[in-house]
């Protein structure tokens, strides 16, 4: 799986912020032995990973919490330590992001929504997206199946780090 991370993240890449390839990394368990178990795992046990290793100790990072054994739905967590523009992407299957920490700034459809903790948004399949976060930004997904991530015109660079929201609109 870290070699799955690391390849998309070259190749399509975010979450946010972003890659996987719809499996568990390597290090971490898929969760409980069956489905039908609750599953717990402390923020101080997540297994985090980088999304873009180039970016060093700027990159955003990925922690999958629990894909299901059948249908593949994955819960992750995506935390971006440094401002950055997430650019333009899209999943396989239905994506919601949860405002933990921080801002964030998702644009789809031609459309900017900024969502602080506790906000909400639900992305449809194959919806072309971006994202912009702030500083210490954390946000809680949810896929319905396997996570990917297939960037329009590649992963995120240096160039996007420290990056707000255009504010005419423009990309």
């Amino acid at each position: 799986m870290e070699n799955l991370l690391k390849k998309s993240a070259h190749y399509v890449a975010a979450l946010l912020l972003l890659t996987t390839a719809g499996a568990a990394p390597a290090s971490h368990q898929e969760g409980p032995a069956s489905d039908r178990q609750p599953a717990n795992v402390p923020y101080s046990d997540a297994k985090w990973q980088a999304i873009a290793p180039e970016l060093g100790q700027d990159s955003p990072q990925v922690a999958i919490l629990r894909v299901d054994s059948k249908t593949r739905a994955t819960q992750l967590l995506i935390r971006i330590p440094k401002k950055m523009h997430v650019p333009l992407h899209w999943h396989s299957a239905n994506e919601t992001h949860t405002v933990i920490q921080g801002d964030w700034v998702f644009e789809h459809d031609g459309s900017r929504h900024r969502l602080g903790p506790g906000g909400f948004n639900y992305i449809p399949a194959k919806t072309q997206h971006q994202a912009w976060s702030s500083d210490n930004a954390l946000v809680f997904i949810t896929v319905d199946s396997a996570w990917d991530v297939n960037w329009v015109a590649g992963p995120p660079s240096k160039s996007e780090l420290g990056k707000s929201p255009p504010a005419d609109g423009s990309h």
